[in-house]
């Protein structure tokens, strides 16, 4: 049984915020686009590495962050 077009296009649901964000992003992706994302007193908790033991420094973000994509030459 062969995909229609509508079938090959799908899009699977993310699971999580970033998968999400990569999602657009890589749609976006050569057609010139920009994403824009703003912040305002955001607080972000950052492991120094993978495991239950690790310790966290926080990182704050409070303004703009703007992605802009193009297509390689």
């Amino acid at each position: 049984m062969s995909e229609t077009t509508a079938e090959a296009e799908k899009i699977e649901e993310p699971s999580e915020w970033s998968d999400l964000a990569m999602g657009l992003y890589e749609r976006l992706t050569g057609r010139h686009a920009e994403i824009v994302y703003e912040f305002e007193d955001m607080e972000i908790q950052v492991p120094n590495k993978v495991g239950e033991d690790a310790e966290h420094t926080p990182w704050q973000i409070d303004g703009t962050v703007s992605i802009t994509t193009r297509e390689r030459d």
